[in-house]
């Protein structure tokens, strides 16, 4: 697919004219349309994006340890207070990507609205924690796999899907929307299945006739007590990272104002039927001391395979461990997608080399694609001299941390957006899409993302299993620590500010207008713009 014409470079000088519901304005750029990127993405693509994005390892594997290590209410509650906050900061998102669909959004967002070095900091940690991820899906692969035979060498299992990741990523980007769209059905059908069958095998309905009920909770509700809790936070902040690439994909639609918010409203049903109500059928189904489960001694398996392997149903749990492998595989191609486009964003910032910002002729950002690939990949192969369940802690404790940064950076640009908007005299109603949370859901997720990078360096100092070492501190705050670095060496570089001022903060330049279909072509004559119209304007979307 070709993509829309933008000619704003042809737009009329000094024309800045509203009436009714039309408003244009002389603006320099369309900061969406003038990557090489194409807007092939439909609104069917995001919301599937959005539903399924972060359905991968740490749902199906992670749950397992955090069952083994917090226990069954450890991980419901967390869980729940993960949910809260991936939904405040994704009604953040929904407000500044509908007016501000950039590629790399969160970077460009922070650069805008707090300041250049918390971009460049933020861009360079979320495209490490996309690598980080994409290694960590790699090596699910080979537990997953492990399940139905133990046959095949480690490093052959990673090699063989890096190759089809590799494979999934270098084809258009309508490819790729549509094998996310086929993987994210396949993972919202059956967790619907999940939720009903295991109600079914609790209630002693399974070919063991086993009532288990409320029987794990009544038994042993934390594990390790509210320490075993804080340590199954890391787990669930992995789970649910990803809701946030609907800002990435936003820059690649054709109408974001459309698109974003019905990919913001889905929020609530993957976290109630993905994760709450999904943890919940594993806390009553499987027992938190099963040998069996991820990280434990026995065979390392889904605590949703162990289930129905337990209840007596072999079909449904090999079933259930394709549909985990499914969703490790999408997840890893999720990571290098969202992680060349992070590049790019930052290429157009000046905050990367200048080739990472090109595309081809299709959309496809090689520079990018390339060096995600090779550094997530290689990485990946940790996992050949060391434990599935080991490495995994290593890389979600790092990744967790990341996503915790960014989504903080997030909250705090979507609280600082407002700030400028108000402080330069607008009105909240001019804004294209506005979020009903604001401000309590920003300094909700704001709040969190600090208090919890606060508890797991008590974690990393104290760990739950173990006597405190360098080694266990760096393998799971390292990333915390390069995070400071780059942002003093950022700061350094750029000299500061630490805030950029909320009264000259350009609130225009990067900001994409829209025009309501209604009496459009009518209005366009009155304000003497149909001409420029009719050219597809960057500024100017249906």
């Amino acid at each position: 697919m070709e993509a829309p014409s933008y000619e704003s470079s042809s737009s009329p000088k000094g024309l800045n004219e509203k009436e009714g519901d039309i408003q244009t304005i002389n603006v320099d750029h369309d900061h969406g349309a003038e990557t090489d990127l194409r807007r092939t993405l439909s609104t069917r693509h995001i919301t599937m994006i959005a539903l399924g994005s972060s359905i991968g390892m740490g749902l199906w594997l992670g749950s397992g340890s955090s069952l083994s290590s917090g226990g069954p209410a450890a991980i419901f509650i967390g869980y729940i207070l993960s949910g809260t906050m991936i939904w405040s900061v994704s009604h953040s998102i929904g407000e500044m990507a509908v007016m501000y669909p950039l590629p790399s959004a969160f970077v460009q967002w922070s650069s805008i609205f707090i300041s250049e070095p918390a971009g460049f900091t933020l861009g360079w940690a979320y495209w490490f924690g996309y690598w980080i991820t994409l290694a960590n899906e790699l090596q699910g692969v080979v537990t997953v796999l492990g399940f139905w035979t133990d046959k095949v060498p480690t490093a052959a299992w990673i090699t063989i899907f890096w190759v089809v990741i590799t494979l999934i990523n270098v084809w258009a980007v309508k490819l790729f929307g549509e094998v996310e769209v086929v993987a994210s059905t396949i993972k919202f059908s059956w967790i619907i299945i999940v939720i009903i069958s295991l109600i079914v095998v609790s209630a002693g309905g399974a070919p063991n006739h086993d009532p288990i009920g409320f029987r794990y909770w009544n038994a042993e509700p934390f594990t390790h007590g509210f320490k075993g809790f804080l340590s199954v936070m890391p787990t669930c902040i992995f789970a649910m990272s990803g809701a946030e690439y609907t800002a990435l994909v936003a820059a690649e639609t054709s109408n974001p104002r459309k698109s974003v918010p019905r990919a913001v409203g889905s929020i609530w049903l993957r976290l109630s039927l993905f994760y709450i109500l999904g943890s919940l059928m594993v806390t009553i189904t499987v027992s938190p001391h099963d040998p069996n489960l991820f990280g434990a001694s026995g065979t390392n398996a889904s605590p949703f395979v162990i289930a129905y392997r337990n209840a007596g149903l072999a079909p449904l749990a090999h079933i259930m461990n394709a549909v985990v492998f499914i969703s490790v595989l999408s997840t890893g191609s999720i990571q290098v997608y969202a992680g060349s486009r992070t590049l790019m964003g930052l290429a157009h910032l000046n905050m990367a080399p200048k080739f990472f910002g090109k595309a081809d002729k299709t959309g496809r950002p090689w520079a990018g694609l390339l060096l995600t690939l090779i550094i997530g990949g290689g990485l990946a192969y940790l996992n050949v001299s060391n434990s599935g369940s080991t490495v995994f802690g290593w890389l979600s404790n790092l990744t967790s941390l990341l996503t915790l940064f960014g989504w903080g950076m997030i909250c705090a640009s979507h609280l600082r957006m407002r700030y400028a908007w108000k402080v330069q005299g607008r009105s909240p109603s001019e804004l294209p899409w506005r979020s009903w949370t604001y401000p309590v859901g920003a300094w909700w997720g704001l709040f969190w993302c600090i208090l919890l990078i606060i508890v797991e360096f008590y974690l990393s100092v104290w760990p739950l299993d173990g006597n405190p070492s360098a080694k266990t501190f760096f393998s799971n705050y390292v990333s915390v620590v390069a995070v400071i670095v780059i942002y003093i060496g950022a700061m350094v570089y750029y000299k500061g500010p630490l805030l950029n001022d909320a009264r000259t903060i350009d609130l225009d330049k990067f900001r994409r207008f829209y025009v309501d279909h209604q009496d459009e072509e009518a209005k366009a004559e009155k304000t003497g713009v149909k001409k420029y119209m009719s050219k597809g304007l960057g500024f100017v979307f249906n």
